[in-house]
């Protein structure tokens, strides 16, 4: 049993790190093709950094490199997650930012395409898919994704439009800067990235199910709901088709637990009828797995 634990612990550690460096190489890549070259804003603690790269350089004529800046800027929101959300969490996070600062200034510039639509939409997307790929194994990118994971944990608030409106003003500020054409497609990029990142979060999604069963069989579905670390309501009813007494199950669990939670049921009641709507708003206490 320790043996499996210790295999399982390991298994998973490696999983989070191939997560990490593969994320931080995502990162630099984009940034050295799609955002350079485009001249974006990424938004973030990125754009925050790009921001000050981009003055220092038109302003003061000095070229700042990108990681010390990224670094600096990321120590209070890192500070945040270690007391609001977990050590290790902020630990595997801290490597994402450190990799993702060093693969940035290491990396050469990597021009793909000089349309800047495409730039905007691909690049988005892009950066997008490699905050998701940290969020699937219970890491984040750093910066703001600290702000947002701390308050989708403490408030249960989906807080990445927020987040959104939060870039947008940073853009503004680039706008007076360095002209409003440039901040505009930033914005685009922006919210193909947050449009992304919510589609692919596991615990930014909730799904509601409506579960008829028999009575005798309503023990062992709840049993599975249960085993989610989720609660049920059971209402007792008729079924219109057969006349018989049964047991309809309400219940609300993560988007990512449907498919496994959903073939348990078939399991404990091969009849049962299952239906899953989508949740976009809930208030209340709601279980989510811990990050660390």
């Amino acid at each position: 049993m320790e043996a499996n634990f210790k295999q399982s612990h390991w298994r998973e550690t490696a999983i989070r790190l191939l997560a990490v460096v593969a994320a931080s190489l995502i990162f630099a890549i984009n940034l050295k093709s799609f955002v350079q070259t485009g001249d974006l804003f990424p938004g973030g603690f990125s754009g925050v950094t790009r921001l000050i790269q981009r003055s220092a350089l038109k302003y003061a004529g000095v070229e700042l490199p990108y990681g010390p800046i990224n670094l600096l800027l990321n120590a209070v929101p890192a500070f945040i997650g270690w007391k609001m959300i977990g050590k290790r969490f902020t630990l595997y996070s801290c490597l994402a930012i450190v990799l993702t600062s060093v693969f940035t200034d290491l990396m050469p510039s990597l021009p793909i395409t000089e349309d800047i639509l495409l730039i905007c939409v691909f690049g988005g997307i892009i950066n997008g898919f490699a905050a998701s790929l940290c969020l699937l194994t219970r890491v984040s990118a750093g910066g703001t994704d600290f702000i947002a994971i701390a308050l989708a944990e403490r408030k249960n608030v989906d807080a990445w439009n927020y987040i959104l409106c939060g870039n947008v003003v940073i853009l503004a500020i680039a706008g007076l800067l360095f002209g409003w054409d440039r901040a505009l497609y930033s914005i685009i990029f922006q919210f193909t990235t947050t449009q992304v990142i919510r589609l692919m979060d596991p615990d930014g999604r909730r799904a509601t199910l409506f579960i008829v069963t028999g009575r005798e069989s309503a023990g062992g579905v709840c049993a599975q709901i249960q085993d989610t670390r989720h609660t049920a309501t059971l209402i007792e009813g008729v079924g219109l088709y057969n006349g018989e007494p049964c047991v309809m199950i309400y219940s609300v669990v993560a988007y990512s637990q449907i498919r496994s939670l959903t073939r348990k049921v078939r399991q404990a009641d091969p009849h049962a009828f299952v239906n899953v709507i989508r949740t976009d708003k809930l208030a209340g206490n709601f279980y989510r797995s811990p990050r660390d």
